[in-house]
C-alpha cells in the first residue's frame, strides 16, 4: 500500500469530508427494517387527520396519555394533546427543572393536495365532476392523469361525522383529472408551463352513468344517490366537509438496490415519522423535557388554529407548567428563551438533472445523511430563521458524538428561489432553532423520493438530540 504524502495527510486532516453515507454502513439490515415501518406508516396515513390519528395510536401503545388525564406531572410522565384532530403535541417530562428550557423537535403533517370546494358536485357533457381548490405548491399540471383517492370527513348539521377514504384499497374505485390529448393541444403547448393547466380546470371525474332518462343532471343524481346509500349524506352536507384528493399510488421501495423510498407527502411526513418514533423509543427519562410537535397548515403559512402561528402550542406548554406546579408570571417566556429546537422539515435534494439551480458545494445530497439548514428564506434571507453559530456548533457536537451522518446545506442558489418552515415561529418566541430534515428529490410533486439512509439518520439524530 502506497504511503500518503504530507499534502494528502494534511488534506485528510483539514478538509470537510463529504462522502456517500452508504460507504460507512456495515450492515443495511437496521436501515431497511426501519424503512419498512416508515413505508407502512405512509400507506396508512396520507392526510393530516390520518397522520394525527395514527400518531396517537403509536403514542398510546408506548405509554403516552392525554395531558387532561393528569392532575400533576413528574419526571418520566409521557403526555400528548391533540388539537382539533389535525395537529398534535407530545412530551416526556425530564429530570431537570423546566425553567432551564426544553428540547423541541417539530415537523408538519400537511402536504400539498387538492381540496373539494364547498359546492363541489356538478354535471357537464353527461359526466359528473367534483370541483377542487388546490392547497400548497404542487405544479398544477402534475395533478392530471394520475390516480387520485378521496380522504376526509363530512360533518352533518346534527354533528354526526362521516369518515371517507376511497381509492386506497384494491377493491375501491379511483378518480382522475383528465388532460387534453396532444393532437388537439397546440394552443395549450404554446403556454408557459405554469399556465398549462388552470386551477379552475382541476376538476375530478367521478361518474358517467345516469340515474334515469327523464330528469336533468341524471349523472349527478346517480352519484348523489350512491353517496346517500353509502354515507347517508345529501348534497348540502358537502358544505360542512373537509375532503382532500391525494395520489392513490402506494409508498414503496425504489431502485434495484432498494435504497430509496418513493411516495406522496414525504414533505413532511418523513420528519413526522422519524421524530415520533425517536420520541417513543426513548426508554430512560431524559435530562431536559423532550417536546414533539406535529403541526398543520405549514404549506400555506402555518396560519389558523391548527397551524404553528396559533397559541395552542403555548397553551399546551403552559398547562405543563401548571401541572408541574411551577407556573408563575412570565415563566413560559423564560422557558422558550432557554429552549432549543430542531425544525424537522425536509431539504431539497441535489438533482444532477437540474443541477443549474443548486450550488453543488452547499446542496443537500441524497444518501449523505440528515441536512442542517442554518437558514432558509429567499433572496437576501428574507423570511429566514438564521441559526446562530453557537447553536449550530452544539448540534454538530451532538451529531458527531453520536456518529450521526449529517451535512450543512442551503435550499438552492442565491436568488433562484427559496422556502420557509416553522423555524421562524419558534425563533420569534426566543427558542434557538435550526432546520434539520431529510433531503428530497421531486419535492412538492405527487411522488417524492428519499434515501433510506437519510431516513434512518434522521431518526438517530432526533433521538440523540432529545437524549443529550
Amino acid at each position: 500500500m502506497t504511503e500518503k504524502n504530507e499534502g494528502e495527510m494534511l488534506k485528510e486532516r483539514l478538509f470537510n469530508k463529504k462522502e456517500n453515507g452508504w460507504l460507512k454502513v456495515s450492515s443495511k439490515e437496521d436501515i431497511f427494517n426501519y424503512a419498512k415501518g416508515y413505508i407502512n406508516f405512509m400507506n396508512r396515513a396520507k392526510t393530516e387527520r390520518e397522520i394525527v390519528k395514527e400518531s396517537k395510536k403509536i403514542a398510546e401503545s408506548n405509554g403516552f396519555k392525554d395531558i387532561n388525564e393528569y392532575q400533576t406531572l413528574k419526571p418520566g410522565d409521557k403526555i400528548y394533546y391533540v388539537n382539533r384532530e389535525k395537529s398534535m403535541y407530545l412530551a416526556i417530562i425530564g429530570k431537570e427543572s423546566i425553567e432551564n428550557g426544553v428540547n423541541i423537535i417539530g415537523a408538519h403533517a400537511d402536504s400539498p393536495r387538492l381540496d373539494l370546494k364547498p359546492n363541489p358536485l356538478y354535471e357537464d357533457g353527461e359526466l359528473a365532476y367534483f370541483k377542487t381548490h388546490y392547497y400548497g405548491g404542487i405544479k398544477k399540471y402534475q395533478w392530471t392523469t394520475i390516480p387520485l383517492s378521496i380522504h376526509g370527513v363530512i360533518v352533518k348539521a346534527n354533528g354526526e361525522k362521516v369518515e371517507v377514504n376511497i381509492g386506497e384499497s384494491e377493491e375501491d374505485p379511483i378518480f382522475t383529472i383528465t388532460d387534453l390529448l396532444p393532437h388537439l393541444a397546440q394552443d395549450q403547448m404554446e403556454k408557459k408551463l405554469k399556465n398549462g393547466i388552470d386551477g379552475e380546470d382541476l376538476n375530478l371525474l367521478i361518474g358517467s352513468i345516469p340515474y334515469c332518462d327523464n330528469v336533468p343532471e341524471a349523472v349527478k343524481l346517480n352519484v348523489l344517490n350512491i353517496l346517500n346509500e353509502k354515507y347517508g349524506i345529501t348534497e348540502v352536507d358537502f358544505l360542512s366537509s373537509e375532503l382532500e384528493l391525494v395520489p392513490a399510488m402506494k409508498c414503496r421501495s425504489m431502485g434495484f438496490d432498494e435504497s430509496l423510498v418513493a411516495g406522496y407527502g414525504q414533505d413532511d411526513k418523513i420528519c413526522v415519522y422519524t421524530e415520533l418514533t425517536a420520541l417513543v423509543d426513548i426508554k430512560e427519562v431524559p435530562n431536559r423535557t423532550a417536546v414533539c410537535i406535529i403541526a398543520d397548515k405549514e404549506e400555506i403559512g402555518s396560519i389558523g388554529n391548527t397551524g404553528m402561528e396559533s397559541h395552542v402550542f403555548d397553551a399546551f406548554m403552559a398547562e405543563m407548567l401548571d401541572k408541574l406546579g411551577v407556573n408563575k408570571p412570565n415563566l413560559l417566556e423564560k422557558v422558550f428563551c432557554n429552549s432549543k429546537m430542531l425544525s424537522a422539515d425536509v431539504d431539497a435534494g441535489f438533482d444532477p438533472i437540474y443541477a443549474s439551480v443548486s450550488d453543488r458545494n452547499n446542496a443537500g445530497y441524497v444518501g449523505r445523511g440528515i441536512s442542517l439548514n442554518k437558514y432558509t428564506g429567499a433572496r437576501g434571507k428574507s423570511g429566514a430563521s438564521d441559526a446562530n453559530a453557537e447553536f449550530v456548533a452544539e448540534v454538530r457536537h451532538i451529531f458527531e458524538k453520536n456518529d450521526i451522518k449529517y451535512q450543512i446545506t442551503e435550499l438552492g442558489k442565491v436568488d433562484v428561489g427559496g422556502g420557509g418552515t416553522i423555524a421562524y415561529i419558534l425563533a420569534n418566541k426566543g427558542v434557538d432553532v435550526i432546520d434539520c430534515g431529510v433531503p428530497v428529490l421531486s419535492m412538492h410533486a405527487p411522488y417524492e423520493v428519499t434515501s433510506k439512509l437519510d431516513l434512518y439518520e434522521a431518526y438517530k439524530g432526533y433521538k440523540a438530540f432529545w437524549k443529550e
